[in-house]
């Protein structure tokens, strides 16, 4: 980022130590059945709102590259199968929902409230209501914070929250001339009217407007911004390759240990093989990874095809209530949903950092510090934006000049940072990341034997998530 180029930033952030990047030494634990108490070292978490709100479990279809097996659906088809499942895997029946929440970020015009229609195919009640949020990137996190604030204000007991990314298909419009002309033309009463207005079309009218993951504001690509955003933070090439092959190589052991249970197989019409895991997990070599050319910034920039993540359809849900509804209706919830925060910055220059800033707020707000933290689940847009937030945390010059903290914010130990890989491997279908994040955050601290997650992202706009999830105490990983 252009404002931090500054010889003496670069110098600071180019100290961290990323040999935890080692996917070797990320470790994961069997679970028991035996019931689970907290550490007595661990410090307690005040419930804001009286009502000790849980995420009880959550599904996901399988995340694929776009342009794939689920190519000839519609958004609302995955998102259907994710509502069922969700309910299949909790073993409740629909008339309990009272609210429906969903999260899309690219919208197909016919299903706006994708969330009201995907609950209409998936048979919910017509009295069920139901709403769509868009927050980029967080959306499904702001889907499920705006679920906790509707439980806690008393309006509803039972909530999914969920969200829905399909990048097969894509809105493409017509150039904004030719809008105009058409809906011009519509209004017109006599065939002359129609010939006049129709002589004035020009070839250039006839050029579509093609979608680009880009900021308005700025106009600039993310990956553009990402770019720049590694080399002011002096993170190299070799240094991003590194991370995103620990992501696949993490991803791909989950997978084989049966850790991913989130996951729910999708029979896709047309489709011979039930479409049962994410297909974009490709554990490469070094050398395979270094041949790749940069993908943005030619030819001296950073970012190449694998240390990115990828345009990817999917779909998400996951169940939040109160924990004694939950004990009402026979649910053994997974966390609780602790506390949250959302941040905001410069999209221009601060456009990937949310976790930098969201991280210290959502910690202080919990009374909670790094060392207390046992589980991270952190977006990962791209390799250079997860390393660059790294050496912001780990900074005391960013700390000072760009947070108005006295010292750094601390970085995270990386044996418990994403040790089952993140978008870069898994995928990442904008709106249903962040319950796929709680998910995992939720069934890790069971397997590992933690008491908090952090989960963290970045989102278009300069904005960013930070929550808290705590482990309950009769959580099961499955």
């Amino acid at each position: 980022m252009a404002s931090y180029v500054a010889g003496s930033l670069v110098k600071v952030h180019s100290g961290v130590n990323l040999s935890h990047l080692k996917h070797g030494l990320v470790r994961c634990f069997a679970t028991t059945n035996v019931t689970w108490t907290p550490r007595e070292s661990k410090k307690t978490v005040v419930d804001k709102t009286g009502k000790n709100i849980v995420f009880v479990d959550a599904v996901r279809t399988p995340f694929l590259v776009a342009g794939t097996d689920y190519s000839k659906l519609m958004a609302h088809d995955l998102a259907r199968h994710a509502l069922l499942s969700l309910l299949r895997k909790t073993g409740i029946p629909k008339e309990i929902i009272d609210y429906i929440i969903y999260g899309t970020v690219i919208q197909e015009v016919k299903t706006s409230n994708i969330g009201r229609e995907a609950a209409l195919a998936a048979g919910f009640s017509e009295k069920t209501p139901a709403h769509t949020v868009t927050m980029a990137c967080i959306s499904s996190n702001q889907s499920i914070t705006t679920g906790v604030g509707l439980i806690a204000a008393g309006a509803y007991d039972v909530v999914i929250a969920g969200g829905v990314e399909f990048m097969s298909d894509i809105p493409i419009r017509l150039s904004r001339k030719l809008r105009s002309l058409l809906l011009r033309l519509n209004k017109t009463k006599t065939i002359v009217q129609k010939l006049q207005l129709l002589s004035t079309l020009r070839p250039s009218y006839l050029v579509p407007e093609l979608p680009s993951v880009a900021e308005f504001s700025s106009g600039e690509t993310m990956g553009h911004s990402a770019d720049r955003l590694a080399a002011s933070f002096g993170v190299s090439r070799k240094e991003q390759d590194e991370y995103a092959l620990r992501s696949h190589t993490l991803a791909q052991q989950a997978y084989d240990k049966g850790y991913l249970t989130d996951i729910v197989p999708m029979k896709v019409p047309g489709v011979s093989k039930t479409v049962s895991r994410d297909n974009g997990v490709r554990v490469s070599t070094p050398e395979q990874l270094q041949k790749l050319k940069p993908a943005f910034i030619k030819p001296h920039g950073t970012i190449t095809a694998a240390n990115a993540s990828f345009l990817t359809d999917g779909a998400s849900a996951c169940l939040i209530t109160t924990e004694a509804k939950a004990k009402e209706l026979g649910l053994k919830p997974k966390a609780y949903v602790r506390d949250f925060i959302f941040v905001s910055q410069d999209p221009k220059d601060q456009l990937l950092l949310g976790p930098t800033y969201a991280v210290p707020k959502v910690l202080e707000k919990a009374g909670l510090q790094l060392s207390d933290i046992d589980v991270w689940e952190v977006h990962e847009a791209f390799a250079g934006q997860i390393l660059a937030n790294l050496k912001a945390m780990d900074s005391d010059f960013f700390a000072q000049k760009y947070m108005g903290r006295n010292t750094k914010v601390g970085v995270p130990d990386l044996n418990k940072f994403n040790s089952w890989g993140g978008s870069l491997s898994i995928g990442h279908p904008f709106a249903a990341t962040g319950v796929r994040l709680t998910a995992h955050a939720a069934n890790r601290l069971i397997r590992e034997d933690g008491r908090f997650a952090v989960i963290a992202a970045c989102a278009a706009g300069g904005q960013g998530v930070g929550m808290i999830v705590e482990r309950h105490p009769d959580g099961q990983p499955h």
